[in-house]
């Protein structure tokens, strides 16, 4: 059973950007509305830090919502850069220029842990906590990820159609 603390890290293909001599892969971590200063922490730690750029990537972008924990811009070390905000009137094209996307699953009332799982055993995506990051960063293999395909919801919204008595094209 996952917990609070549960995350998400998701493959999304981008093609590269030059960022001088290096190609730009950047790491976005979004929490969303919430408050969820474990896994900001997780990110922010040198150990995480390192592995994201042991595995290419260059940038840490992190959305950390209401949290109250202020991640350091300092990649101590390593070359990666570090930067954050709280809000955005959208984050789709945050998204989008992502190589990785980090991100949080069943907060709250814990509704999304099942499709977090039932994602990763599909090979859609890997999930971890806060505390086994680093050695999922480590472990994961993104060639191993298959592509989401989402499903066709035309039967579903036919069925309810015809249920309300409106016309079925």
């Amino acid at each position: 059973m996952f917990t609070l603390s549960q995350i998400l890290l998701q493959n999304l293909v981008r093609t590269g950007e030059e960022m001088g001599s290096r190609e730009r892969r950047v790491v976005f971590v979004t929490i969303g509305t919430t408050c969820f200063d474990a896994l900001v922490k997780a990110v922010d730690s040198e150990e995480v830090k390192e592995a994201l750029l042991h595995k290419g990537y260059t940038d840490l972008l992190i959305q950390m919502g209401r949290g109250t924990y202020m991640p350091s811009k300092d990649s101590g070390n390593s070359t990666l850069q570090v930067d954050y905000f709280t809000f955005s009137p959208s984050i789709a094209d945050y998204i989008r220029e992502a190589s990785l996307v980090i991100s949080h699953a069943g907060l709250m009332d814990n509704h999304q842990s099942e499709l977090a799982e039932e994602l990763a055993d599909r090979k859609d995506l890997f999930c971890a906590r806060p505390q086994t990051l680093q050695e999922t960063v480590e472990a994961m293999d993104l060639n191993n990820l298959l592509p989401y395909i989402p499903g066709d919801a035309k039967q579903v919204v036919t069925l309810i159609n015809k249920f309300l008595g409106f016309p079925v094209d």
